[in-house]
Parts: C-alpha cells; sequence; structure tokens
C-alpha cells in the first residue's frame, strides 16, 4: 500500500460514532493524548478530538488543569518537579513586587518598605508580651 492512501486526509464525514468513541476511550483511559490521536488517525480540526471529548466521554473535560490534578497521581520528581517551577515562579514574582516598591519609594516618594517593617516590628512586640 502507498504511503499516501494511509495518511489521506479525512473529512467530517469520515468519523463514525464507533470511531470517536474509540479515539474518546484512548484518550480517557491515557494510551494517547488528544494531539497523539489527531495526528495518527489524520484528523485535521485541531479542536475535534476535544469536541468528542466534551460530548463522548466520562470525564470532566471543561477544566482540563482540575482534571490532571485530581485524576493522574504525581510521582515525586515530578512533584519536586513541579514544586521548584512554583518556588521559581515565586521568585520571580517577589523580585518584581520588590523592585516596584523600590521604585515607588524613590521615584514617587512613598515609604511602603518602611511602614511594612515597622508594622511588622510593633506586631513582633506585641507577640513578645
Amino acid at each position: 500500500m502507498n504511503n499516501n492512501v494511509d495518511k489521506k486526509k479525512r473529512t467530517q464525514r469520515d468519523y463514525n460514532l464507533g470511531f470517536k468513541l474509540a479515539v474518546v476511550s484512548q484518550v480517557e483511559k491515557g494510551e494517547l493524548t488528544y494531539k497523539q490521536a489527531q495526528k495518527k488517525y489524520g484528523i485535521q480540526g485541531r479542536s475535534t478530538v476535544l469536541v468528542w471529548l466534551r460530548k463522548h466521554g466520562i470525564l470532566d473535560w471543561s477544566k482540563p488543569a482540575l482534571l490532571m490534578k485530581s485524576t493522574f497521581k504525581e510521582t515525586p520528581a515530578q512533584k519536586i518537579k513541579r514544586l521548584e517551577r512554583e518556588l521559581e515562579d515565586q521568585k520571580l514574582k517577589n523580585q518584581i513586587l520588590n523592585t516596584m516598591i523600590d521604585i515607588s519609594d524613590s521615584q514617587y516618594g512613598t515609604s511602603i518598605r518602611k511602614k511594612y517593617l515597622s508594622q511588622q516590628s510593633n506586631a513582633s512586640d506585641k507577640n513578645k508580651e
């Protein structure tokens, strides 16, 4: 058989219900991602498989981020990588906020950092009593 025949582009009419359900099943079982299924079966539409998942699937695909967190157990290595990414994001956010405070204090004459530090000091003095 010629490879061009195997990779024939399909039209919407080519997808019968059984085919759709088989693709949905493979994706929901984790055998393929929706993008892998799209490529494997020559499905042209970028969101076609996602539409099938929402329409025919048994999982709630309307919130994919929540689905991933609740359905799949993270390995310790995956958890470490995720936490490292979150830590880096928080460090960057902290750096940006500190820079904004410094700019505000120097350019606009505010004393945000001084006010915050004195509030912290007063709070710790009250805790000691």
